[in-house]
């Protein structure tokens, strides 16, 4: 007989009588004699047959260590047979040793697949295909939810928020005027810089005024205060909702009836869609305005020239272009900010993770939705 036993703790035996294989299990199975008897148990692993019969009459005192022991020794089928009705140990042991194996099932890594090389790259370009699916339809849901409830709102003015829609516009227009303005005016004047250095050289320098007035109407302005605005608020609007998710006071708005898309979401969205249009305006006049003094300074273009070539070469249209993408930008910024403060899992790690992914979705499709426009403006020469 193979012998695994312990002076005061577990024994186990395996013997072979008339062809048939017995495991004998008897003695203490606790975490007192866990050290003692793991290594011995591993002696044993592997070793038993097809048809070995488990004797677990004489088994003693049981815990979760030892049951751990008994599922590695056995093996999870007669691990099961153990626990099972048949098996001569009582109900709470067989509870236990249930439990251990439901937990220990949960636990289990996934089989190991053959390595292939060409087939894992192809497999993880359809997981990131299919999750990236599931995040627009999620997108493309809350923003039909949005309209919803907005076009429900606008029906009862006695519904509208005033209070929130003042306190967050306040948030994010009158205190991002200084960063947008500041931004912007340098980006005009390195764009200045930039023109200037570039069609000296073709004698065309008067053409710098055209270069900025076109680029800050039409792209510049509203882009850049566009991403100003989705690292500045989307963040702010994902770290508020995700916060009160984690604290569970999304819950306790539902809880008293209230909608939380109408009270949290509609006076973001709607404060957003009015500043940003105002930023959009400052982003312009203070880009034209570096753009302005680098001229004055190193074309010796005055303002008043600057500004007759711009009356006389860039049309209306420009200004209209640009400040008709600010809307747009607005709302697919706070919907994403929004959005991704609800999907907050409760941690305070869930809460960074997904005010980063806020900004960086927020960005992401501001730049892409910019393009497409640039291009369909083209196409129909606006």
């Amino acid at each position: 007989m193979d012998v695994l036993s312990d002076s005061t703790g577990g024994f186990a035996g395996l013997s072979r009588a008339g062809g048939e294989s017995r495991l004998v299990l008897s003695g203490d199975w606790t975490l007192t004699h866990y050290r003692a008897i793991t290594g011995r148990v591993a002696a044993l692993q592997g070793r038993l047959e097809a048809g070995t019969q488990i004797d677990a009459a004489g088994l003693g005192a049981l815990d979760t260590a030892g049951a751990a022991l008994l599922h590695g020794l056995l093996g999870p089928a007669r691990f099961q047979l153990l626990a099972g009705e048949g098996s001569p140990l009582g109900a709470e042991r067989r509870a236990l040793l249930e439990t251990v194996s439901a937990a220990l099932a949960a636990e289990a890594p996934p089989p190991a697949r053959p390595a292939h090389a060409l087939g894992d790259v192809l497999a993880h370009i359809g997981e990131t295909m299919t999750a990236f699916l599931h995040h627009v339809l999620g997108i493309a849901g809350f923003i039909g939810l949005t309209l919803q409830t907005a076009l429900a709102v606008m029906l009862h003015p006695r519904r509208w928020r005033i209070t929130s829609l003042v306190a967050n516009l306040e948030r994010t227009a009158l205190d991002a005027v200084p960063i947008v303005a500041l931004l912007t005016f340098l980006v005009g004047a390195v764009v200045a810089f930039l023109g200037a250095t570039v069609l000296a050289a073709f004698g065309a320098s008067i053409f710098t005024v055209d270069l900025i007035a076109f680029s800050f109407l039409r792209e510049f302005g509203v882009l850049l205060t566009a991403i100003i605005v989705a690292g500045r608020t989307a963040s702010s609007f994902t770290a508020q909702i995700g916060s009160m998710r984690a604290n569970e006071e999304i819950d306790a708005i539902r809880v008293l009836g209230l909608d939380p898309i109408e009270l949290l979401v509609l006076p973001r969205v709607a404060a957003l869609l009015l500043a940003l249009p105002m930023l959009t305006f400052v982003a312009m006049v203070s880009g034209i305005a570096g753009g302005m003094l680098v001229c004055a300074a190193k074309l010796d273009i005055s303002p008043v020239m600057f500004l007759s070539v711009v009356e006389n070469n860039v049309g209306l249209k420009h200004f209209v272009v640009g400040m008709a993408k600010a809307p747009i930008f607005a709302f697919l910024i706070g919907v994403i900010g929004c959005l991704e403060g609800f999907r907050v899992s409760g941690s305070a790690q869930s809460v960074g993770e997904h005010t980063t992914s806020a900004v960086v979705q927020s960005i992401f499709i501001v730049i892409v939705v910019d393009a497409v426009a640039a291009l369909f403006c083209m196409e129909m020469g606006w």
